[in-house]
């Protein structure tokens, strides 16, 4: 090889070395990162922008967050296109788990449901610690009510509590005054704020949400608002391409004791949204 070949070819090499080395860098930020299909709650309430920073200054890993309703964050870990499912449906959450798409579900936190509703409250429901009299109330009222629809999480819960009440919203008893939007808490309670109507909401969304309008808490602290949340890894045996330590190191933080640590500092104005009970039996 001639001298001058030679200066050409390390200058090329010269030349191209930033670029290699920074296509590497970038192939082991993309190795390093998962998708984590979400409840909207934890990504409207902040929780994801409080914690995730941290869980990556820890191990480095990036998240992506797909924030959807509970049953939609399921059918995304059953088809394979999220690492993680974070949620908060147990019921759903083991039957996931049951049918294989799930590794072993783990409790996380809970926080509660809450009505809210106008401050003007023309159910007559305000200061109630009973939701099953209270959604009565607004059934036998005829005022309006909105209702995600949504298949979420607390779609699912609101479901529950209307079948408790003796009232069945999606037939004989559905009528104008119920509202189904098909959208996320955000939207539910924009409308609920637009229209004065009532909504369940998680207590999270709540706190973090402005447009607020006349809108209060009208009913809380009924033990049938208890709203858990559990965590599982997608099962790498139905979808090969997860990334199961990537994956288990997210899940692992997340009820260990630095995770818990993080959830529960995350306030707003000084109120806590999330409890940690990754240790609750049967939670």
């Amino acid at each position: 090889m001639n001298r001058r070949l030679y200066v050409c070819l390390a200058a090329l090499l010269a030349l191209a070395a930033p670029v290699l080395a920074q296509e590497k860098s970038q192939e082991k930020s993309q190795e390093r990162s998962i998708v984590v299909a979400s409840t909207t709650s934890t990504q409207d309430s902040g929780l994801f922008g409080h914690i995730l920073p941290l869980f990556k200054a820890k191990t480095g890993i990036d998240v992506k967050v797909i924030s959807q309703g509970t049953g939609q964050a399921l059918d995304t870990g059953r088809r394979g296109d999220a690492d993680v499912v974070f949620v908060h449906a147990r019921p759903q959450e083991e039957k996931f788990v049951a049918d294989g798409f799930g590794v072993k579900r783990f409790p996380v936190m809970y926080n509660d449901f809450i009505l809210v509703g106008p401050k003007s409250d023309p159910a007559g429901v305000k200061g109630s610690k009973d939701i099953v009299a209270a959604l009565t109330a607004i059934k036998s009222k005829a005022v309006p009510f909105v209702s995600r629809g949504d298949k979420s999480g607390t779609h699912a819960a609101e479901l529950a509590l209307w079948k408790a009440a003796g009232i069945d919203v999606a037939g004989t008893d559905k009528g104008d005054w119920y509202r189904e939007i098909g959208q996320g808490m955000g939207a539910a309670l924009n409308m609920a704020s637009a229209m004065n109507g009532y909504v369940l909401a998680d207590r999270g969304t709540w706190l973090s949400f402005k447009n607020r309008g006349e809108l209060d808490i009208v009913v809380e602290g009924d033990k049938k608002l208890f709203n858990q949340y559990g965590v599982m890894l997608v099962s790498p045996d139905k979808h090969a391409h997860v990334k199961k330590e990537l994956g288990q190191a997210f899940v692992e933080w997340l009820v260990s004791a630095e995770g818990q640590k993080a959830i529960a500092d995350y306030k707003i104005n000084g109120q806590q949204l999330f409890f940690p009970n990754a240790d609750a039996p049967g939670a």
